[in-house]
């Protein structure tokens, strides 16, 4: 908690933003996000697809269609889509460079570095913590747009004359207290998978403490607090 207080004070501080600090916070915001983007994409374009046409045929089945898209959202855009898109930043990019992280400090780079006056915190903490933080935001919003209107083409097909319809169920889904609780899940899913894997990193342990790895302690921690931000956004918006 007092580290990711610490990076959360540094990344609102007008002084952070500095000329060598915004080249390093963009190098790893890009690379956290553009190569992964269009993979995650697609796989979830793919998955959307696959599972609403799925509901919609067994909702005909039964005379449920009214509720199949509705389903189809709350399940997809509101839980599944942000919760698979930290997952992937965690395992794809904020793990990974919580391990580049300890093997710097291991070899005495980020000691060495604040000896020169250079706070590593700002210098490789901070950009790897934005990095994580965009990369979230942006596949999660990327994908909830793209099973948005894949939903609507599986029950609609290429024409308007349900987006009336679909318009009116969407913002019965959405609700003011909803979308809240689904912007404060998003933000918070980001903030620990790229928070926690740094934050385990920077830790201090002398070798032979742990038999897990530092990677695997991470990840442990990272699941349990998802778990317990997505335990609480399933009691604010069925409660």
């Amino acid at each position: 908690m007092h580290f990711g207080a610490v990076i959360v004070v540094l990344a609102v501080t007008p002084s952070t933003y500095g000329a060598e600090n915004r080249a390093a916070m963009a190098r790893h915001i890009y690379l956290d996000t553009v190569p992964v983007l269009l993979s995650f994409t697609v796989m979830t374009s793919v998955f959307s697809l696959v599972l609403s046409r799925i509901v919609v045929v067994t909702a005909l089945s039964y005379g449920l269609t009214r509720y199949a898209i509705e389903m189809v959202i709350r399940v997809l855009v509101l839980e599944l889509l942000p919760l698979a898109a930290a997952l992937f930043v965690a395992l794809r990019c904020t793990i990974p460079s919580g391990s580049e992280l300890a093997r710097l400090r291991r070899r005495g780079e980020i000691d060495a570095m604040a000896g020169t006056g250079v706070d590593p915190r700002v210098r490789e903490v901070l950009p790897r913590v934005m990095g994580g933080m965009v990369a979230t935001l942006t596949l999660a919003a990327v994908s909830s747009v793209g099973a948005m209107v894949l939903s609507y083409l599986a029950m609609y097909g290429f024409t308007l004359s349900g987006l009336v319809g679909y318009t009116r169920m969407f913002g019965q889904v959405f609700t003011p207290a909803v979308a809240i609780i689904f912007m404060l899940k998003t933000l918070f899913f980001s903030l620990t998978v790229s928070l926690v894997p740094m934050a385990s990193a920077m830790q201090d342990h002398r070798a032979g403490d742990h038999r897990t790895s530092a990677e695997l302690r991470a990840l442990v921690r990272m699941f349990a607090v998802v778990l317990a931000i997505e335990v609480v956004a399933l009691v604010g918006n069925y409660s």
